[in-house]
């Protein structure tokens, strides 16, 4: 049974797009009120005969950024499926889809479909992401510590990280291209406008090395005293370090506790909830100890060839709270320095005012590491760019 225009002038249709697009909002998908009006029209233009073309045209409107496809296709799928949803898309007037539901949802769509609750509802409004969040909310949270925050706080907060940036610094590779400047002349391009010319050379070609990305060696502390830091900076560093000015970025991810796991394959993942699935699949002791020392023996026995001659950049992610033998930690460090561009220490700890290093993990950190930066709050994150360019700059 297809649906008269007549249903949509009693206004079931625009309400129940309306409460689609609420939803995405809540799983993270920017979306405003002109993006739901012209999901109106789209959905009066295509008809509602077809499901497919009504998913396609509410995508084309709703969706700007490829990461939320995946989001939104669920979601639709999932309002589509089950009428007892609350604040259900177009229910009264399609039918239920044929399948079972998934076993597993993307956490941005569980948590978007998941039961009303008042206190949960009223913080969801109060926190918001859109123009009607006020300047203290968003100053408050900018300064707040990811450790101190609340459930619906700690989610926005993910999300205000991910849209941050960390414009990795670039420098002159091996490889070389055509330009107006540069240390050699281009022949093969001399020779070929000269032919154009009549044997005339008005200008001289020349190589200019070209730039690229450092390298990046990410290690992430995931033991029980860095476990609130660690899944919102591996969101932040998986959406923070993909690329420059069009440029994938190298990057070989690690997360260690009492062992090291590789979490490279996760880090490939376009979508910032799969990466952090993959990554929970792959770390077999989250929220445990910390031997760093015995983690980096690893990575110097299996994978010291990720550390690109002298020209990664080292970003070590723990609070220094080390279980190890300080010997083997030093050792390691040190070896690990040798081979690195820089080694810098990302230290959550710095959120205490006169904070010092004197754990014995932190002491042979701050001793080995060029530098050690804050990363507790979103203020910290913004000013780590900044902080990489002064530390990387030619001295």
């Amino acid at each position: 049974m297809t649906m008269q225009l007549g249903d949509a002038r009693t206004g079931k249709l625009i309400g129940n797009i309306v409460g689609f697009g609420r939803a995405l909002r809540r799983a993270g998908v920017p979306t405003d009120a002109s993006r739901i009006a012209l999901a109106v029209d789209a959905a009066l233009a295509v008809g509602l005969q077809e499901r497919g073309d009504l998913g396609a045209a509410l995508e084309t409107v709703l969706v700007s950024r490829e990461q939320d496809r995946g989001v939104f296709r669920e979601l639709f799928d999932a309002y589509f499926r089950n009428p007892e949803l609350a604040q259900k898309l177009l229910a009264q007037m399609l039918p239920k889809a044929p399948g079972a539901e998934p076993a597993r949802r993307r956490p941005r769509v569980s948590e978007a479909l998941a039961p009303p609750r008042r206190r949960q509802e009223a913080a969801d409004e109060e926190l918001r992401f859109d123009a009607a969040m006020t300047a203290s909310e968003l100053r408050r949270l900018r300064y707040a510590d990811f450790n101190q925050l609340s459930a619906s706080e700690y989610r926005l907060v993910i999300r205000l990280a991910c849209e941050l940036a960390l414009p990795v610094p670039q420098l002159p590779g091996r490889r070389s291209r055509p330009g107006a400047r540069g240390a050699r002349l281009y022949f093969p391009g001399a020779m070929r406008q000269a032919a154009r010319t009549g044997g005339e050379l008005l200008c001289l070609p020349r190589l200019a090395r070209r730039r690229q990305p450092l390298p990046l060696l990410l290690l992430v502390d995931v033991s029980g005293s860095m476990e609130r830091y660690a899944r919102l900076l591996l969101a932040f560093l998986h959406a923070a370090t993909h690329s420059v000015q069009g440029r994938r970025v190298r990057r070989d991810v690690f997360a260690f506790g009492t062992g090291l796991s590789d979490l490279t394959p996760a880090f490939r993942l376009h979508d910032v909830d799969a990466m952090l699935l993959a990554a929970g699949a792959r770390i077999a002791d989250f929220a445990g100890g910390t031997r760093l020392g015995a983690a980096l023996a690893e990575l110097r026995e299996r994978h010291a060839r990720r550390l690109v001659g002298r020209r990664t950049l080292v970003l070590l992610i723990s609070d220094g709270l080390d279980t190890g033998e300080p010997e083997q930690l030093n050792a390691e460090l040190a070896w690990l320095r040798r081979r690195c561009r820089r080694l810098l220490w990302l230290n959550p700890l710095l959120r205490y005012e006169g904070y010092a290093p004197l754990a014995r993990g932190a002491a042979a950190l701050h001793a080995q590491a060029d530098a050690m930066l804050a990363v507790h709050n979103l203020d910290s994150l913004e000013a780590l760019a900044g902080s990489l360019q002064r530390l990387l700059a030619p001295r």
